[in-house]
């Protein structure tokens, strides 16, 4: 374990580079100042840095030793297309972009993991410290596999944390089999013909159809899932029509689906289909579906769960 008084030092220096690191956010893909930023710091640490991994991803190397085992602690880069008002002195220079989701304290907490184990290499064997591009949707991880990251890279284990407002301060949350779920996302449109709202008759509603598949693709969850399996399926989004006198002629929604079990993507991407198709033909009106497979859930193994959980306790 090492001493808390190295880490008490070196945490002022961790808070600042994430105020630096929040003040200049950068989207998924374009998080070329702060790949930059990360790069200069673990050089300065003397590590081996790699740049341009999947785009703007970047690993740092620290060897200690002769080991020939590997693990990988990882971060993400990227901030959200959201616009802050906080008033911090630190708050976000670029207008529209913010880091919503910690991702900025994932990478300071990441590169003073590097600082500290480079000034204490109490272990044999390498770690490789991978800071991740495009968390947030636009599938960076998958974006570095492809580039050969775990060929050049090759870990037994991957470790990883994300901020959690809801647990309590100086609380660490793990636990072994699935953590986080699988997220899959869907849009749908319900087509027809417009129609003054006088003279429905005349047209073919969309919205009608939109709510009742609002109402009915509970059913997913409802009576097609044992309900010890966890699964959640959600509307985000529904848009339909400009005036207040006109029934539209074209309806667009958005969902995700939430799972622990993978089958469960298969499943609700045909069950959404069908039912969008059937509440279509009810209602005399096209239905088109785009569903997008996302992130797989995380799955802890039971032998990386129990060395968090020890890591954990030793310092909290």
């Amino acid at each position: 374990m090492i001493p808390n008084d190295p880490i008490a030092a070196l945490t002022p220096e961790v808070i600042g580079w994430r105020h630096h690191i929040h003040a200049n956010p950068e989207l998924g893909f374009k998080e070329h100042e702060t790949a930059r930023f990360v790069a200069e710091r673990l050089r300065s640490f003397g590590l081996e840095v790699h740049e341009g991994i999947g785009g703007t991803g970047v690993v740092g190397v620290l060897r200690n030793g002769t080991g020939p085992r590997a693990i990988g602690l990882r971060a993400e880069l990227d901030a959200l297309p959201v616009a802050e008002r906080s008033g911090l002195s630190y708050a976000s220079r670029n207008e529209g972009v913010m880091h919503a989701c910690g991702h900025d304290g994932h990478t300071a907490m990441l590169l003073g993991a590097a600082k500290l184990l480079s000034q204490s290499p109490n272990f044999d064997g390498t770690v490789y410290f991978v800071f991740q591009p495009a968390e947030e949707n636009e599938g960076g991880s998958m974006r570095m596999i492809e580039d050969g990251v775990f060929k050049r890279f090759p870990v037994e284990a991957i470790y990883a944390v994300h901020n959690w407002p809801g647990t309590p301060l100086g609380t660490i949350a793990t636990r072994a089999g699935p953590m986080m779920a699988a997220v899959d996302n869907f849009e749908l449109i319900f087509e027809g013909d417009g129609a003054h709202a006088a003279m429905p008759h005349l047209g073919d509603d969309p919205i009608l159809a939109a709510g009742a598949f609002i109402g009915a693709v509970q059913r997913i969850v409802s009576r097609t899932v044992d309900p010890q399996t966890p699964l959640v399926v959600s509307i985000t989004q529904i848009h339909g029509g400009n005036v207040g006198n006109i029934v539209p002629g074209k309806v667009w929604l958005q969902g995700t689906c939430r799972f622990f079990d993978p089958v469960l993507s298969d499943r609700c991407e045909r069950l959404i289909g069908e039912i969008a198709q059937g509440i279509g033909s009810a209602h005399a009106v096209t239905s088109k579906l785009d569903y997008k497979k996302g992130y797989p859930p995380v799955i802890n193994t039971s032998e990386a769960h129990a060395r968090a959980v020890e890591a954990a306790t030793s310092v909290v």
